[in-house]
C-alpha cells in the first residue's frame, strides 16, 4: 500500500512539473513572435493594403452593347435580324492622372499599415518584457515571504504550546501572530499578482500551460547596471528617427496630400471612347463609327471632397507637431523615471545588502538563544520584511522604466 501511494505521488508530481513550462526571456519572445494572435491578426492589415494597391490598378471593364430589329413596319415582320442589327464597344479612359494618384494613395496606405504593425510589435513586446520582470520579482518576493513565514509559523506554534501551559504571556503570542498575519496577507497579495501576470503572459506567448520564469543572477546584474547610450537630447533625437507611432503621424501628412491630389484629379472629366457597327440604320450600309463621349465640365463635381482633403492636411500637420512635442516629453519623463529608480537602488552598496542578510541570520540565531528580546525581534522582522519587498520592488522598477524608455526610442539604447 505504501509503494502504491508513493507511486501515485511521484506520478502527480511529474504531471505538475510537465504542465509547468520553464521559460527564459528569450523563450518568451520567441513564443510571442510565433504564437501571439494579435500580431498574427494584424499582419493581415498589410496584406489588405496590398490588395487595395492591386484594386487601384484595375481599370473599368469595357462595355459592349447591341441591337436587333424588333418590328419591321414596312414588311410587317418581327425580329428582322437579317437586315437590321448593330453593335457598340466602349471603354472609359481615365484622364487627369486619376489612376496614378489612386495607386500612389494606396501605396501610402500600405506604408501606414506597416508602421502601425511595427508600433504594435513594439507595444506588445514591451508589455511582454514588463510582464516578465513583474513575474520574476513577484516570484522572488514570494520566495522570501514563504521563507520568513515558515520560520514564523514554527515559532508561533512553539509559542502557542508555551502560552497554553502558562509559561508565556498571551500578549507575546499575539505580537508574533500579528507578524504571521501580515506575512500571510503579503503572500496572498503576491500570489494574486503572480496569477494576473501569468494569465497575461499566457495570452502574449500563446501558451496554454502555466509559465515559470527564470532570470540568472549574472544576467540580472548586467541588466540592472546598464546605462543608456548618450544623454537625454541624443535619446530624443533617436526617438524622432525611430519611433513608429511618430513616423506614422509624419507619413499621415504625405498620405493626406496624396489623397488631396487624387480628389483633385477626380474633377477632371473622363473620356469614353468606343466603336460602333451599324448594318442598316445609319447614313451608310454596314457603317463603322468612332464614338467619343466626355462630360461637360460646367462645375467641379468633387469640389467638397477637395476642400475636405485640404483641411485634413492642415489637421495632420498640427497633429504631427503635437506628437513631436509629446514624444520628446515622454522620453524626458521616462528617462528621468529610470534615472530616479536607478539612483535610488544604487545608493545601496553591495555590502549593505550583505549586512542585511547577516543581521537577519544573526537575529534569528540570537533570538533562539535568548539573547534578543521579543520586542526587538518583532521590530526587526517587520523592518526586514518591508526592506526586502522594497529592494525587489526597486529592482523591478529599474527594469520596467528601462523598457518604457526602449518603447519610446525603439532602438538599442542600453549598454
Amino acid at each position: 500500500m505504501i509503494k502504491i501511494t508513493t507511486l501515485v505521488l511521484s506520478v502527480s508530481a511529474f504531471v505538475c512539473l510537465s504542465a509547468q513550462q520553464q521559460m527564459s526571456l528569450q523563450d518568451c519572445e520567441l513564443a510571442f513572435q510565433k504564437n501571439n494572435l494579435q500580431v498574427l491578426a494584424s499582419q493581415y492589415n498589410i496584406n489588405m493594403a496590398d490588395a487595395d494597391i492591386l484594386q487601384a490598378k484595375i481599370w473599368e471593364l469595357p462595355q459592349i452593347s447591341g441591337y436587333v430589329n424588333a418590328i419591321n413596319p414596312e414588311d410587317k415582320r418581327v425580329f428582322d435580324v437579317g437586315r437590321a442589327k448593330g453593335v457598340e464597344v466602349s471603354q472609359l479612359i481615365y484622364l487627369g492622372g486619376k489612376k496614378k494618384n489612386e495607386i500612389q494613395f494606396a501605396k501610402s496606405n500600405k506604408e501606414l499599415a506597416q508602421l502601425q504593425f511595427s508600433q504594435l510589435l513594439v507595444d506588445l513586446k514591451t508589455e511582454l518584457r514588463q510582464t516578465y520582470y513583474n513575474l520574476i520579482y513577484e516570484q522572488k518576493k514570494r520566495t522570501s515571504i514563504e521563507s520568513q513565514l515558515k520560520y514564523m509559523n514554527d515559532l508561533l506554534s512553539a509559542y502557542k504550546t508555551q502560552t497554553d501551559k502558562g509559561n508565556i504571556s498571551l500578549k507575546d503570542y499575539v505580537r508574533l501572530q500579528s507578524i504571521v498575519i501580515q506575512l500571510n496577507n503579503d503572500k496572498i497579495e503576491i500570489n494574486n499578482n503572480i496569477l494576473a501576470f501569468q494569465q497575461k503572459m499566457k495570452v502574449l506567448t500563446g501558451s496554454s500551460e502555466r509559465i515559470s520564469l527564470d532570470l540568472p543572477k549574472t544576467e540580472e546584474n548586467e541588466l540592472l547596471v546598464s546605462q543608456p547610450f548618450g544623454d537625454l537630447e541624443i535619446l530624443k533625437e533617436k526617438a524622432l528617427v525611430n519611433n513608429a507611432d511618430y513616423l506614422y503621424n509624419l507619413r499621415l501628412i504625405d498620405n493626406s496630400k496624396f489623397f488631396a491630389q487624387w480628389q483633385k484629379s477626380l474633377n477632371t472629366p473622363d473620356l469614353n471612347l468606343g466603336a460602333e457597327y451599324d448594318q442598316n440604320s445609319g447614313t451608310f450600309r454596314n457603317e463603322i463609327n468612332l464614338k467619343v463621349g466626355i462630360p461637360i465640365p460646367l462645375w467641379k463635381v468633387n469640389k467638397g471632397n477637395v476642400e475636405r482633403a485640404k483641411y485634413a492636411i492642415q489637421q495632420n500637420e498640427k497633429n504631427s507637431e503635437y506628437q513631436k512635442l509629446n514624444l520628446e516629453t515622454q522620453v524626458e519623463s521616462a528617462y528621468q523615471t529610470w534615472k530616479n529608480q536607478y539612483d535610488q537602488y544604487f545608493e545601496l552598496k553591495p555590502v549593505d545588502l550583505e549586512n542585511l542578510e547577516t543581521v537577519y541570520n544573526g537575529i534569528l540565531k540570537n533570538f533562539r538563544s535568548g539573547n534578543v528580546s521579543l520586542i526587538d525581534f518583532t521590530d526587526f522582522m517587520e523592518s526586514y520584511r518591508q526592506t526586502v519587498l522594497q529592494i525587489y520592488e526597486m529592482k523591478k522598477q529599474i527594469m520596467i522604466s528601462a523598457e518604457e524608455l526602449n518603447q519610446l526610442v525603439q532602438t538599442k539604447i542600453f549598454y
